[in-house]
């Protein structure tokens, strides 16, 4: 006898989003691979290892790296001090969190061009120390750190306000310090969340383009990104190449992406 779903409508639901999976997501991916498949493996060898490839790809993926590392650092604090302390101008403190997200990336560039050009009101001060902001990798950095850092934060969020204060008390009956409590209590409840909050804002700067072109100065082996390579091809009709430099930026980052999700399900196992 045929049993009755709880939920009714689960082949229609399913197809649907088998449809949609497919219109949005795999055959847009299908297609890149083909029209980078119109080349040879020695022209992608070639395309691949060129030194304006390399040095974009060193400062795409370096500076994405390094900005999810400074946004987990950050965002760790900034999620603390909103979970656990009640202040004057703490529920907007929270809405700005979200900016980035609603604030369109080229308004994000323009503004953050105006704040660390060497006349603007952070670039000046910086200028004085012989830091140049703007125009350098140090923009771009900022510019990856100003997007990803919403991800860690809006990931960390529900986790610590899940987690009650009886496991800190307990610890602290039992004789351990602040340090020793946030090293073997709190910061392996975070890990899992702190990954997955890290992985988002990598994956986020990655692909990131409209708020680096502008703060970059788009200066080829030394400020330009992969995006920006990417789109620069495009502009001379050479669709081919642009296809072979997106395939491989795709293949890195999943497979990175691949790699700390195996990490984080690791260690889900662990804490079990």
């Amino acid at each position: 006898m045929h049993q009755r779903r709880v939920i009714p409508g689960f082949g229609l639901s399913l197809g649907f989003t088998l449809i949609y999976l497919s219109v949005l997501i795999l055959i847009p991916l299908a297609a890149l691979f083909l029209k980078a498949a119109g080349l040879g493996w020695q022209e992608w060898w070639n395309l691949l290892v060129s030194a304006r490839v390399l040095a974009a790809a060193k400062l795409t993926f370096g500076a994405s790296a390094a900005a999810a590392a400074l946004s987990s650092v950050l965002g760790t604090i900034v999620t603390w001090v909103l979970v656990r302390y009640r202040f004057p101008g703490r529920r907007l403190m929270d809405a700005m969190i979200d900016l980035p997200f609603a604030l369109p990336t080229a308004v994000a560039g323009i503004t953050l061009t105006t704040i660390y050009a060497p006349n603007g009101w952070v670039g000046a001060y910086l200028a004085q120390f012989g830091i140049k902001a703007a125009y350098s990798p140090l923009g771009v950095f900022i510019a990856l750190t100003f997007v990803g850092f919403p991800f860690v934060v809006r990931t960390l969020q529900p986790v610590l306000e899940d987690f009650t204060k009886d496991t800190e008390e307990a610890a602290a009956m039992l004789g351990a310090g602040r340090w020793v409590t946030v090293r073997r209590v709190v910061l392996p409840m975070m890990l899992p969340a702190l990954i997955t909050g890290f992985t988002l804002a990598f994956a986020r700067a990655i692909g990131e383009y409209g708020s680096v072109i502008f703060i970059s100065g788009n200066l080829p082996m030394k400020t330009e990104i992969l995006p920006l390579l990417i789109v620069s091809q495009l502009e001379q009709f050479n669709v081919p190449a642009a296809a072979v430099i997106a395939s491989a930026m795709l293949i890195v980052s999943f497979m990175l992406l691949f790699s700390i999700n195996l990490l984080q399900r690791w260690l889900d196992w662990r804490h079990r």
